[in-house]
């Protein structure tokens, strides 16, 4: 290929989720511009593919927003900023060239020469942990789900969802009650089932899962998956295996299965990056990794005292970008500015300078 058809830029982030987009932001302030590469097909990484509508209570300022509320909110943001993204692709090469630069190319044949890696894939190129049984993969998308992306699809439903963590709990009891909707998307029925009288799930939600149970509002099955039933080419039912090992056909229009994910590290794993525990060490400093230039922020780094949540990455995007200047601009003084007060950032945001009365 020829170089014509390289991108040349100054950074390129993996991973469009909360965090990489925030640090379209962060970088943006120091006037780089990012391009923008994600496996998925879609911005808001795990926010928007795993829990669009559910809410989330922990952003700083903001009371409660959706996932996608969330990334709506920060594509918004960082409009000022003109990246570009290049999305459903994965990276597959990443080389240190001579002059200092990384050659990264991506499983489209998208190529870019860049200055600076920013790697925010949160826990890898993600998957779901799949229902192993016989035909149920004929079935997914249609009447078995391993996410909710409308709500509304299963609206006056028989369900079963299948799982014992929190989205399992989560989505039954949205679906049983309407939690998040006031009642506008209320299954018609909601049998719960796992495999023991167990759960890796907030005590709260096991709880007002039990005490809808002893209502007959829903039910929860101590039990696996182990067959289905169909008819017509329709999957009309579940063959599920209780603990007495008989097992019973239990009717249904839809079957929501949350195994919850098995991160991939992918071709992560072969950029000769400092590794453990499938997360890659990074400095407090400026979130460098073992490579100088390449960056980590989110979920996908550990240092000590690492702590997984949204606003955490936040945080680090603001010191990887202060971090990578010195790549970007090996002659230039980087000053932080405030965005309250500086002309040159309004300028950058495409606002006006606000003028104070004595």
């Amino acid at each position: 290929m020829s170089t014509s058809t390289i991108i040349e830029t100054d950074a390129v982030i993996v991973g469009a989720g909360p965090v990489g987009l925030f640090q379209v932001f962060e970088l943006g302030l120091l006037e780089i511009k990012a391009h923008v590469i994600d496996s998925l097909e879609h911005v808001g990484g795990q926010c928007v593919e795993l829990y669009p509508d559910k809410p989330i209570y922990d952003i700083p300022a903001v009371p409660v927003c959706t996932g996608q509320e969330l990334t709506n909110s920060l594509l918004k943001q960082i409009e000022p900023f003109g990246a570009t993204f290049h999305l459903g692709q994965e990276v597959t090469v990443v080389e240190k060239k001579d002059d200092g630069r990384f050659f990264i190319e991506t499983s489209k044949g998208t190529q870019f020469l860049t200055k600076t890696i920013f790697i925010a894939a949160g826990v890898g190129a993600f998957q779901p942990r799949l229902l192993r049984v016989e035909g149920i993969e004929t079935y997914e998308g249609t009447h078995m789900h391993y996410r909710v992306k409308n709500p509304a699809d299963f609206k006056g439903k028989n369900l079963i969802i299948v799982g014992g963590g929190d989205s399992a709990l989560d989505w039954a009891l949205n679906f049983c009650e309407g939690n998040n909707d006031g009642g506008v998307n209320k299954a018609e029925s909601v049998i719960l089932v796992h495999r023991r009288d167990g759960f890796k799930a907030s005590p709260a939600s096991v709880a007002k899962m039990k005490e809808l149970c002893d209502a007959y509002e829903m039910q929860f099955i101590v039990g696996q998956v182990t067959g289905i039933e169909e008819k017509d080419d329709k999957l009309v039912g579940a063959k599920v295996t209780g603990g007495d090992g008989v097992t019973r056909v239990v009717p249904m229009d839809e079957m929501l299965v949350f195994f919850g994910l098995s991160p991939k590290l992918g071709p992560i794993a072969n950029w000769g990056l400092e590794i453990e525990r499938k997360q890659l060490k990074v400095d407090t400093e400026k979130f460098s990794t073992n490579v100088p230039g390449i960056f980590a922020v989110g979920d996908i780094n550990t240092y000590p005292g690492k702590k997984k949540l949204i606003l955490s990455g936040f945080h680090e995007c603001a010191l990887a970008a202060f971090g990578a200047a010195p790549f970007i601009f090996p002659d230039k003084k980087i000053h932080l500015q405030y965005t309250t007060t500086s002309p040159k950032l309004h300028k950058v945001l495409g606002v006006e300078t606000p003028t104070f009365d004595d």
